[in-house]
């Protein structure tokens, strides 16, 4: 009996052991709202709709580390984006859409590979209305993304280096292998990006450019067809973050367009976005929130219309903090386009959007679950 009770002791010994050095965590995001939308498709019709994620993606995710010992870990982190409103896919076919990754973590800091976000997408949840708003409801207002501060801009087989904290200083390093064969240069991309962080105060910049996969009938492989810059910052006044951030993108390769009316923004080759914000704690429960985004872009025309053209969104909103976990929200958004498509409010431009140059007002009350 004695030799029975010391031999399910020690294997509750060797079973705890096991456990302190190796975790798995499951978590995740609902999110969803009552849209109502203005405007939107070819006859600018309003809409009531029963949205998912269009303040913070719905996720579920799973994350794990390893102790091998001597301070390095193994890790990995696998997350899908789903709709609550239906229970499918974000992105059709890809079940871990929004990061697949696994590395080790070290004094070094930490190296990860697989599918994930390059630095401009730290750089947004820090110092863009991203962080207020929800990346789909600014995406439009960003230059659908093409900065990539808004979340979803993600690289498959990529690898990323960050670097252990350094007196409040970290950086980043990108990678995103092209894997075609006899071209080296084709489908590449990189990146490099840092932040500092002291106290109240924070201030980051990124770069991430990238090359083309294929040959198309204007331009080759290997030739480099985005490079996006942002340089952000805030700082905590009291019961206020103040934020801001500049970004500007480059299209090396768009064509000038052959239409003489409104076009998409998205052919402009150059454009520069600045957003500008605050979250105001009123208690320690509420949040009032406002910010103005201003994207102004340069389009390459082969006859006669305006080549420089602007867009500009103004969002105001409370958030209502019910628990660490579970908040309820109202938000207002207003964007208004100048000699282009106005590019619509909520997820990716266009799809959701005027089929003209009309302004679009756009109002979401939701509430989203932690988990």
């Amino acid at each position: 009996m004695k030799k029975t009770v010391f031999a399910l002791a020690a294997l509750g010994v060797i079973s705890v052991s096991a456990q302190a050095q190796s975790s798995v965590t499951i978590y995740g995001i609902l999110d969803a709202s009552i849209t109502y939308t203005s405007k939107v498709g070819p006859q600018n019709n309003s809409r009531v709709s029963l949205d998912s994620g269009d303040l913070t993606t719905s996720r579920i995710g799973f994350k794990g580390v390893e102790d091998l010992g001597g301070g390095l870990k193994a890790l990995f982190q696998l997350e899908n984006g789903f709709n609550t409103n239906d229970g499918s896919l974000a992105t059709a076919n890809t079940l871990f859409d929004r990061k697949s990754v696994v590395g080790l973590s070290g004094d070094f800091g930490i190296v990860t590979i697989g599918r994930q976000t390059d630095f401009l997408d730290d750089l947004g949840s820090k110092y863009t209305s991203t962080q207020t708003f929800g990346g789909n409801g600014i995406k439009g207002a960003h230059f659908n993304n093409l900065d990539r501060v808004a979340g979803g801009a993600r690289t498959n087989s990529s690898i990323r280096y960050d670097s252990s904290n350094f007196s409040g200083f970290t950086g980043s390093l990108f990678y995103g292998f092209g894997g075609v064969a006899g071209q080296a240069t084709a489908g590449q991309s990189f990146g490099i990006g840092g932040n500092y962080a002291n106290g109240p105060f924070g201030i980051g910049a990124a770069y991430f450019q990238t090359k083309l996969a294929a040959n198309t009938l204007t331009a080759e492989a290997g030739d480099t067809s985005l490079k996006t810059f942002t340089l952000g910052s805030s700082y905590q006044l009291g019961s206020a973050k103040i934020y801001g951030a500049w970004s500007q993108v480059k299209q090396p390769l768009a064509v000038a367009v052959a239409s003489i009316g409104l076009v998409n923004i998205t052919t402009a080759t150059k454009a520069n976005i600045f957003d500008v914000g605050v979250d105001y704690a009123l208690s320690g429960n509420l949040h009032l929130l406002g910010s103005v985004i201003y994207d102004r872009a340069n389009i390459s025309r082969k006859t006669v219309g305006p080549t420089s053209v602007n867009t500009t969104q103004l969002n105001f909103g409370a958030d209502y903090y019910m628990s660490k976990r579970t908040d309820i929200y109202a938000l207002y958004s207003n964007q208004r386009a100048n000699d282009i498509k106005n590019p619509g409010v909520i997820n990716a431009a266009y799809s959701n959007a005027p089929a003209d140059d009309s302004s679009q007002n756009v109002l979401r009350v939701g509430i989203r679950r932690k988990f």
